[in-house]
């Protein structure tokens, strides 16, 4: 999750669906114990690379001591920081010395971590074992959130929205073959939404590829290429069924440079009672939401809005400051007052200190003026001053996501669902560069103002309960994908209206428990930042 911002070697079948876990297809500062064995330059040809560090099980260099020694090095100025990259020659068996040397001192379960020669495999491959093997009492991996990203593309992903892709969402509906790959949502004037492409579509083949049926590694890989392009003007061409059971037509799709709409509707229902609910589409936590949400909020605080339905079914993550001001503008500052949205917990290492900031563990309050990210800091921030609130979710409702439900309820307003389970993510991290490539692994969890934060297995209404998620008050509703989203007859909304009133739902139909992976290969869904918490550095 996040730590005061934070966002699996996954990438997700979908251009911002479940954003960066993966979903299987066919399915602190300083080092730790020890001391510095090996490392620093020297011993290298002239004008090559340092020889490489040498390895002593058990002893750990602070990981200052190998960072920036690239096996290829950038060169220039940094577009975000504005100043020289770091890097230096060095090579793939330094660049692992320095992730055994930071995992070791940030992981949160870095005791579980294997002690891998640095020497024994290539940077991307080293990494993968850099996390806890271990599985939960559920047989879920305790560490299902462990990714990298291009350090240029997550720059661009969580600064600005951007994103290589055609416009599209996608949603695996089914996991394991038979598979159902559709359309989730279609963001308009892109590639996608060109084609004619609307949310519902299903895809039956991707370049030749039986997306439905295929087994094998080698089809899931051109499956991935597909939904997940790396680069814009890369083509793929894609056999769908508008409407289920419908003519089957070729579309061939040109991926782009795509600018994401985090918040793409604001709407207002007028009830029987008088009453008038708020609904606010919000799809990913990325800086450039918090201008869209103050504005939505202020649209719902001058219609006088006395219920809220949140729609976060697609919202795998990212910046948890901006959970803490949505949180804030649904409460507004009674229940909100001097209390604890969010506290970061890091390994038994740092029971008291960040060990990335250094300074003393705070907690992350409901903030109630902009934080910065797409407004000017410290304005104050509009609020409904709700008692409850209705949130829509799936599977794909994700760590900044779930913590605005877990934030609430630890202040004791009352958080209704409808839907499906959500993913359990209560944990974060600092995006960490080195050489090009950004790196997120688990360094924290964060609890509530009740101190809970114990959702591994994810929140799920009641009606449909499990023995490991969270139950809370709400329906077990499937994803609708006949409907628009925000459309009065669309199941979930439908459903969380009528619960308005009635308490009751209708028959259980959601998902009582994540998609788990269920063979070797993995299909992306989403870019994996966006599935996760992410930390801002001060």
């Amino acid at each position: 999750m996040d730590a005061k911002g934070s966002m699996s070697d996954q990438a997700r079948i979908a251009t911002r669906l479940l954003a960066g876990w993966m979903l299987a297809a066919l399915v602190a500062c300083g080092g730790g114990g020890g001391g510095y064995s090996g490392g620093g330059g020297g011993g290298g040809p002239p004008g090559g690379p340092p020889a490489n560090p040498a390895y002593t099980a058990g002893m750990y260099a602070a990981p200052d001591t190998y960072a920036a020694y690239c096996a290829a090095p950038r060169s220039g100025i940094d577009p975000v920081s504005g100043v020289a990259y770091p890097d230096k020659l060095g090579s793939s068996v330094w660049e692992n010395f320095w992730l055994r040397s930071w995992t070791n001192a940030f992981y949160l379960w870095y005791q579980d971590v294997p002690d891998v020669n640095p020497s024994t495999d290539t940077t991307p491959n080293y990494f993968k074992l850099m996390k806890s093997p271990l599985t939960t009492a559920t047989g879920h991996q305790k560490d299902r959130f462990h990714f990298t990203y291009g350090t240029s593309a997550w720059e661009a992903l969580s600064q600005n929205g951007q994103n290589i892709g055609y416009g599209i969402t996608w949603d695996l509906i089914a996991v394991s073959p038979p598979r159902q790959l559709v359309a989730a949502l279609v963001q308009p004037g892109t590639p996608a939404s060109g084609a004619n492409i609307a949310r519902g579509a299903t895809v039956l083949k991707i370049d030749g590829v039986d997306v439905v049926n295929a087994a094998d590694s080698a089809s899931v890989a051109t499956i991935n290429a597909g939904i997940s392009p790396s680069t814009a003007g890369e083509s793929h061409t894609f056999i769908i069924e508008d409407t289920p059971g419908g003519a089957q037509r070729s579309v061939t799709l040109v991926a782009a440079n795509i600018t994401e709409n985090p918040v793409p509707q604001v709407l207002t229902f007028t009830e029987p009672d008088g009453g008038i609910v708020g609904y606010i589409e919000f799809d990913d936590h990325v800086a450039t939401s918090e201008a869209q949400l103050v504005a939505a909020f202020q649209q719902l605080a001058t219609a006088h809005a006395t219920d809220l339905v949140l729609d976060i079914r697609y919202n795998t993550g990212g910046y948890l400051d901006i959970a803490s001001e949505v949180a804030y503008m649904i409460a507004g500052p009674g229940p909100t007052a001097n209390k604890t949205f969010d506290l970061t917990t890091f390994s038994n290492k740092y029971p008291s200190t960040d060990p990335i900031t250094g300074r003393p563990l705070t907690p992350t309050p409901f903030h109630a003026t902009t934080q910065g990210f797409s407004t000017t800091s410290g304005q104050p921030l509009p609020s409904l001053g709700l008692t409850r609130l209705f949130v829509l979710t799936t599977d794909n409702t994700c760590s900044a996501s779930e913590a605005i439900i877990n934030g609430l309820r630890g202040v004791n307003i009352s958080v209704i669902q409808v839907g499906s389970t959500t993913c359990g993510k209560p944990y974060g991290f600092y995006p960490q560069d080195n050489c090009g490539t950004t790196y997120f692994s688990i360094e924290f969890q964060g609890i509530n103002n009740a101190s809970f934060g114990d959702y591994p297995d994810g929140f799920t209404p009641n009606n449909s309960p499990t023995a490991a998620s969270v139950s809370l008050p709400g329906c077990s509703v499937a994803d609708d994908f006949t409907h628009r989203l925000g459309e009065r007859a669309e199941a979930q909304l439908a459903a969380a209206l009528g619960y308005r009133t009635s308490t009751t739902c209708p028959v259980a139909s959601g998902n009582s428990a994540p998609r788990a992976p269920t063979a070797a290969y993995e299909l992306r869904i989403k870019p994996e930042p966006l599935l996760n918490r992410i930390m801002r550095r001060p």
